[in-house]
């Protein structure tokens, strides 16, 4: 499992998520707004809900903003109704990618996203054809620093996670999603902090594509999640670490 948002991480170390303000604050309303219409908009009662405006508020996005976008999901707003829609492809080498997205327009957002894998190298495929590579799992990060790894890993099988790594900086915890929550508050018991929580598709069967189709393919992450519509982007890639700096 471990080291899913590597490519990730790499990406917004090199600058390469200096996507705009609005940009970003536009896929972080979508979510709110989503998870407030599916569970209601009480933080305690609405896990889902509770991550979507923490990320928010670790980007910086304005409370007013996050309050309408709570009002939207909730009826008190009027404003776009989102669909979430999982798309399956193969990137460059074969590679599995799943997209999850939130489009008031699927067919714009189909075509999009038909045009970005063919664009580089990749082609978009049928539902079913790469999903079942993937499992949902809860993540959470807590920077090393100053952290046993020892005494993080009794803390967390005691609150049932599942998994430890590290990618250098942060320790990657996976749990079950249901007790994601539960996961967190145990650890911030033990003044162990959390930086991240976040529900994600993890690749259960990894594959390395060559030096020359890991460079098409990163480009062709970064472009599907730089499209407005995209919400998670996840790829059973495993990258060399040299790619990865030198991309």
């Amino acid at each position: 499992m471990a080291g899913h948002s590597k490519w990730k991480n790499i990406r917004l170390h090199k600058g390469k998520a200096d996507i705009e303000r609005g940009k970003i604050f536009g896929k972080l309303s979508r979510e709110i707004t989503i998870a407030a219409r599916m569970g209601g908009g009480d933080v305690d009662s609405n896990p889902r809900l509770r991550m979507a405006i923490e990320k928010a508020k670790a980007a910086s996005m304005p409370a007013d903003n996050i309050k309408r976008a709570t009002q939207k999901g909730t009826g008190e707003l009027g404003g776009e109704d989102y669909e979430e829609i999982t798309y399956e492809g193969y990137g460059p080498g074969g590679v599995a990618v799943l997209v999850e997205a939130a489009t008031d327009n699927r067919n714009r957002t189909v075509a999009d996203l038909r045009h970005l894998f063919s664009k580089y190298g990749g082609n978009l495929g049928e539902g079913g054809s790469v999903a079942w590579q993937f499992e949902r799992a809860g993540v959470l990060l807590v920077p090393m620093e100053g952290l046993e790894e020892d005494t993080l890993l009794e803390a967390i099988l005691e609150a049932g996670g599942e998994d430890l790594d590290n990618d250098g900086e942060n320790f990657e915890i996976t749990t079950a999603p249901d007790i994601l929550s539960d996961v967190r508050s145990a650890l911030e018991s033990r003044e162990i902090p959390v930086t991240s929580e976040e529900v994600v598709m993890i690749a259960q069967n990894k594959m390395q594509p060559d030096a020359e189709q890991s460079v098409q393919l990163l480009k062709l992450l970064d472009a599907i999640e730089d499209h407005d519509d995209v919400q998670r982007v996840a790829t059973n890639a495993e990258f060399d670490d040299a790619v990865l700096e030198n991309s």
